[in-house]
């Protein structure tokens, strides 16, 4: 999810101006009080614009045309103007924490503290240069045998230096969600999808030019010649190439059924001839085990006739761009310049993030569940959880009236929908029993040797739950993340602190900027529990069929008449939105929004035709949903997206679900000939 704000703006500056002085004489006196917000702004809204023709240019287009995207990012907008607030929020209590004091070793302030500090401190990073990974290179450059590639994976993989060639970890069993196992994935390749080695429009050759580059500047900053190092490039793109080719797509792999492919490790061994699966995973400390799930095992034959033949010293050059690639952002300012001029032409990133927001999300993104508590501690309500589960429970309730009332459903199957949802579990702010990282040393002046610290305890935190029970207490998120989940093995929902914040939700806001804002996110994840993935896990998280095939039938008819409208949008030039990729959140956004709608019209300011702001309550509900989309994205990352994320982008976010509902042509008085009007009889309805 993602998103923006400007009525907070407006309301600062009147503080920073008038409010300093009394009005008896200009003598000093207390600040006035900022003005209250309005949460449905005109300010930020393009009245000239009908709503009918575009939703989200009427609703946000004023603010739009007046918030440039900053140097610094990709895109801007609602969500990325609260995790802005919030990455202050944290760099407040990192600054703290490092300045602090006599903590105890292996303290929470200390490790937070000294993992922060590590991170800022460039001159250490800087005079130690790319020393840290030398003996890294050096030990690649003395392998001389296959074995001895397979045996360096294993290395780096558990002693936090990567995982070369294919993912791995533990998870649950997804049709035995109860009981962990080894999972294997295709992997490999560094550009982000398998389509940026395969296509070869100017777009994309310019992308692949610039990774090239990539690979020639940082072999180049570790002293190979400029004539290697091209060699390298070329090297590492083909073999990668050939990688990408054996990979699956990301619409193929949306199915879980076919991602699900258990073997006996021993009849996994006979499809990949040069790997021992037994003797690597013992290298790799994962105890004995008799299954695995692989999730592409096509990937893994070829990989396998790759290991035959591609040579040795070729491995080796491979091996050496993962150590490179996977340090440079933690070695000196070359070996990062050198990595954002290649981010840049992906993403169209004009300046780098400045080091101590960077350093923020990577204490985030590492110790989340320490720096969280402090977190929680000091921004976090126990009256925003509670008014959380509220609403869950409203919308949970409400959108079991909606599966009941479905004229598309059999009985038989609605009863295991209503089964499905009534077991859903809940997540709320932060996690009841937080992750201690126990063992975990931080050092204060070893900020790349703090990383692989923390990837080899994640690495051994991970294959320790092998032969455990789920543990389904532990979070996907940190606490301060601006986002929300469902997870379907754990047929559960997941709402951390930070996204309970305008334009979200407000305890001072009117229930239709609520249930606009929070409401529909509530609603959108409870709906993912029934989109073309999460339908086909049971209410246990088994991945299991409990549809009769004409129910199901059913869906899928009408999911792709989802697909079909989401194709028809056009991003860039000649680049439309995935309808098949973007599935699942386009059916999760529908069907949010109508459930939280539905909710909405039981409460009080619901069934009341009373004007706030000069707009009705319908009006402020449509009006919050688009306003949670507001922003604009650079044309770069737009394409990157395209290929990449399982969301559509926020303007089609924001006008395609409504031209699905009844109640937003009633609230507009939308009429044939607008351009967005769909025909009763052709507007989409499936939860």
């Amino acid at each position: 999810m993602n998103i923006k704000l400007s009525s907070w703006m407006l309301a600062g500056a009147v503080c920073l101006s008038a409010g300093v002085f009394a009005a008896d004489g200009g003598k000093p006196g207390k600040p006035l009080p900022a003005p209250p917000r309005k949460f449905i702004d005109p300010a930020n809204m393009d009245l000239s614009v009908k709503p009918g023709d575009d939703f989200f240019e009427y609703a946000n287009g004023a603010w739009v045309k007046q918030n440039a995207i900053p140097a610094k990012e990709t895109r801007w907008g609602s969500f990325n103007i609260l995790r802005d607030e919030n990455t202050k929020k944290l760099l407040g209590l990192l600054n703290e924490a490092s300045n602090a004091k006599g903590q105890p070793k292996g303290s929470l302030k200390q490790r937070v503290g000294d993992l922060y500090a590590s991170g800022m401190d460039s001159l250490t990073i800087e005079r130690r240069s790319y020393d840290p990974i030398k003996p890294d290179l050096a030990r690649i450059s003395s392998i001389t045998t296959l074995d001895g590639v397979l045996n360096e994976m294993a290395y780096e993989r558990v002693n936090g230096e990567g995982g070369p060639l294919f993912g791995f970890g533990v998870g649950a069993d997804a049709k035995h969600p109860t009981r962990t196992i080894v999972s294997l994935s295709q992997g490999g390749t560094s550009l982000p999808d398998r389509d940026y080695y395969l296509k070869n429009d100017a777009r994309t050759t310019k992308i692949q030019d610039a990774y090239k580059q990539y690979i020639v500047n940082l072999f180049t900053l570790t002293g190979t010649s400029p004539k290697e190092a091209e060699k390298n490039a070329n090297t590492i793109f083909s073999l990668e190439t050939r990688l990408a080719e054996a990979q699956t797509s990301r619409v193929a792999m949306r199915d879980p059924n076919k991602s699900y492919n258990k073997f006996t490790v021993a009849g996994f061994n006979e499809t990949t001839p040069h790997i021992k699966w037994a003797d690597l995973m013992a290298k790799m400390k994962v105890p004995q085990t008799d299954s695995i799930i692989v999730a592409q095992p096509d990937f893994f034959k070829k990989a396998d006739g790759m290991l035959n033949s591609v040579s040795v010293e070729d491995w080796k050059t491979y091996l050496k761009w993962g150590i490179l690639r996977g340090s440079a952002s933690a070695l000196s300012s070359p070996f990062v310049k050198a990595s954002f001029a290649y981010s840049s032409v992906l993403s169209g990133q004009q300046v780098q993030t400045p080091r101590n927001e960077r350093m923020s999300g990577l204490v985030d993104g590492s110790l989340g569940e320490l720096l969280g508590q402090l977190y929680v501690e000091k921004y976090f309500t126990p009256a925003a959880k509670q008014y959380m589960v509220g609403l869950v429970n409203n919308l949970k309730i409400t959108l079991g009236d909606r599966i009941k009332r479905l004229d598309w459903m059999s009985d038989e199957t609605k009863a295991r929908a209503l089964r499905k949802l009534n077991a859903f579990s809940v997540k709320i702010g932060y996690p009841d029993v937080w992750q201690k990282y126990a063992g975990l040393n931080i050092v204060r002046n070893d900020f790349i040797g703090n990383q692989r610290r923390i990837a080899t305890w994640r690495y051994n935190y991970n294959i320790s739950q092998l032969g455990k029970p789920v543990d389904r207490k532990r979070w996907g998120f940190t606490p301060p993340t601006v986002n929300a989940s469902y997870s379907p093995n754990n047929n559960e929902i997941t709402f951390p602190a930070g996204i309970l914040q305008f334009p979200f939700f407000d305890f001072k806001a009117d229930d239709a900027v609520n249930y606009g804002g929070i409401g529909a996110v509530i609603g959108h994840e409870m709906t993912h529990g029934f989109d073309d993935q999460g339908r086909q896990f049971d209410a246990d998280g088994s991945l299991r069929d409990w549809w009769t095939k004409a129910d199901a039938d059913k869906f899928k008819s009408r999911a792709d008449q989802v697909v079909n409208q989401y194709n028809a949008f056009t991003v860039l030039d000649t680049i439309h939105v995935n309808g098949k990729l973007t599935l699942g959140e386009n059916l999760a956004d529908l069907g949010g929004l109508n459930v939280a709608y539905e909710a909405f019209k039981k409460t009080r300011q619901g069934q009341s035709m009373t004007k706030t702001d000069g707009f009705t309550p319908d009006q402020r509900f449509f009006l919050s949903w688009a306003q949670v989309w507001r922003g604009s994205q650079r044309p770069e990352s737009a394409a990157s997206r395209i290929l990449t994320d399982p969301h559509s982008p926020e303007q089609y976010r924001t006008n395609a679900p409504i031209t699905n509902m009844d109640a937003w042509y009633n609230a507009f008085n939308v009429q044939p000939g607008d351009k967005l009007y769909k025909k009763p009889e052709d507007r989409i309805k499936v939860w």
